[in-house]
């Protein structure tokens, strides 16, 4: 399931990355800039050095990391971090939710997942819902 940005918006397209592709964001988010070379070590018993060069090529042309060449070889860096991604990828696919579905089965399901797992998220659930309305009636 791919999940682009709208037209118009800048930065990276917000997909949801496959296994390996979050496996090597997972690494690279840790440790900052990384070669292929220097990532390839890490995952050499499982992985060729050439899936590990074309993944990380992938997913900079997606525009999740960025890349500089030092001599023959290209260092990547993440172009946002793991919080930013995991930020725009759930408001995105809460937005199809509320765009495309239901409202108020979104809601709903929200909340009764919300309370099966944390009471006292259910509890930050209600102030961040006040703080909101006390925001929304102050910019009226």
């Amino acid at each position: 399931m791919w999940l682009r940005t709208q037209k118009g918006k800048s930065g990276p397209a917000l997909e949801k990355l496959g296994a390996l592709e979050s496996e090597l964001m997972g690494r690279i988010w840790k440790r900052g800039e990384i070669s292929v070379r220097d990532l390839h070590v890490e995952l050499s018993s499982r992985l060729a050095y050439t899936t590990v060069m074309t993944t990380l090529d992938r997913l900079y042309k997606k525009g999740m990391l960025d890349r500089r060449k030092v001599g023959k070889a290209f260092l990547y860096v993440p172009r946002l971090t793991e919080a930013e991604y995991q930020t725009g990828v759930t408001s995105h696919l809460l937005s199809m939710a509320l765009h495309d579905g239901d409202t108020h089965a979104v809601l709903s399901s929200f909340v009764d997942k919300v309370g099966e797992t944390d009471q006292h998220m259910l509890d930050r659930l209600e102030e961040l819902v006040r703080a909101k309305r006390r925001a929304l009636r102050r910019s009226e």
